[in-house]
């Protein structure tokens, strides 16, 4: 690895890397903010769907569902940090640093992830779905740090974007649910049984083929 600071990018890469930060910036914000803003019970008077499934369900659970709010929150935060090629040539210390955070807090969201997987609105969809989801969360995450321990940055980086694909599953989950909801009569119920699977696996194989394009994380 050269200590060489990246070239200037290309338009469509800028715009890309500008839209995955900006929406994860967003999902990660108010997403978890409603959660410890408000109590269960008080979202779920306000016809929140999750908050209701939650809101009777015994306090490991609750617990649960606010531990990977926070940490998917941060980790989705924190990651357009760790894709920035800028970042890493010019201040490798930061990366370091939000890197072990990232880490963190994918641990905490994805065992906290998990968890909830087997209490999931979903069902068995979402116990499958999702609880797949954690466990490949919490792989890459892993098989990154474990790269990087190595000295094995080319792999680390193909980890770490195959991390970040399924961090990222918490934002293509809500767009896919803003589509299929007006698809399906503004059934949230028929709409969320969809997305166990949808909002991670096509961010992996988008994540896969990048990959074997460039034989290198960005």
């Amino acid at each position: 690895m050269t200590n060489t600071l990246p070239g200037r990018p290309s338009p469509v890469r800028t715009i890309g890397f500008a839209w995955l930060a900006l929406s994860a910036l967003a999902i990660a914000v108010f997403a978890p903010l409603r959660y410890f803003l408000n109590s269960l019970p008080d979202l779920a008077a306000t016809g929140e769907e999750i908050a209701g499934h939650y809101v009777v369900r015994p306090a490991w659970a609750q617990t649960a569902l606010l531990l990977h709010a926070g940490g998917g929150g941060l980790a989705l935060l924190l990651s357009p940090v760790q894709l920035s090629a800028r970042v890493r040539a010019r201040i490798p210390g930061v990366h370091r640093v939000v890197g072990r955070t990232a880490l963190l807090a994918i641990a905490v969201g994805g065992v906290a992830g998990l968890v909830l997987s087997t209490v999931s609105l979903a069902g068995p969809m979402g116990t499958a779905g999702f609880g797949t989801l954690a466990v490949a969360w919490l792989a890459c995450a892993a098989l990154g740090l474990r790269a990087i321990l190595r000295g094995d940055v080319a792999a680390h980086r193909r980890w770490m974007l195959r991390t970040f694909a399924l961090t990222y599953a918490g934002v293509t989950l809500r767009l896919w649910l803003i589509v299929l909801i007006p698809l399906l009569g503004d059934d949230f119920l028929r709409a969320y049984l969809f997305t166990p699977f949808l909002c991670w696996v096509p961010n992996l194989v988008i994540a896969e083929l990048l990959l074997r394009r460039t034989q290198t994380a960005i």
